[in-house]
């Protein structure tokens, strides 16, 4: 198994530089990772790094928490289209979805991933597992499927955990087979990694690539 083939290299520290992004995109390039995931405000950088090397570049809309205005998101989605990522890593709206306001959760969805089709840019919803039961994981995993998205993502990192093997077994069970899987958030080893992969997963976010790949 090529297993950086699978892999977002991931740095979303609010205190990473520059330098740090740059190192990021190096080890990507060498290593063959699927993308980059950066920060909003380092998009432009990376992609600038990242060309014509056959990395993505990834980046976070309305990241950690998902309560942020549709406009907001909008915003960061055209901006982050603008500065040449080519996939968006997307927090849904939790608060709203945990409140019962679906139509709000679906139109927020529903906004990004139509800036996101026209573009031809990759949506991956993050659906915050952590937060979530396993009801509520499999009626999110149906809205998804209802909107089409190009991926579902189990977490931010962000939380108070993140990925876990039963939550993406179920996910896959619910998910329609084109609707593919990130599962992202403490994933550390190798064995962590296949047994993700095994259970359903297509991308992996992580912020300890290098330890798994050696």
């Amino acid at each position: 198994m090529n297993l950086a083939a699978y892999i977002d290299h991931t740095l979303l520290k609010p205190d990473c530089s520059e330098a740090d992004i740059a190192q990021l995109c190096r080890e990507a390039i060498t290593h063959g990772f699927a993308a980059v995931c950066v920060p909003p405000n380092f998009v432009a950088q990376a992609a600038e790094q990242v060309k014509c090397s056959g990395v993505k570049v990834a980046t976070v809309i309305g990241f950690p928490l998902g309560y942020n205005l549709s406009t907001a998101k909008m915003v960061e989605a055209f901006s982050a289209i603008e500065d040449g990522a080519h996939e968006m890593d997307m927090v849904m709206n939790i608060s709203a979805f945990k409140s019962g306001a679906i139509d709000v959760v679906r139109n927020d969805i529903q906004a990004i991933f139509a800036i996101c089709k026209a573009e031809d840019v990759v949506l991956k919803v993050i659906i915050e597992t952590a937060l979530l039961n396993q009801n509520e994981i499999k009626s999110i995993c149906e809205l998804c499927a209802e909107i089409e998205v190009d991926f579902v993502k189990t977490s931010t990192g962000f939380s108070h955990s993140g990925a876990v093997l039963e939550d993406v077994q179920l996910m896959r069970q619910v998910l329609p087979e084109h609707i593919q899987i990130k599962a992202s958030g403490g994933i550390k080893t190798k064995a962590q990694a296949e047994a993700f992969i095994e259970a359903g997963a297509s991308r992996l976010g992580c912020s300890s690539s290098l330890q798994l790949i050696r």
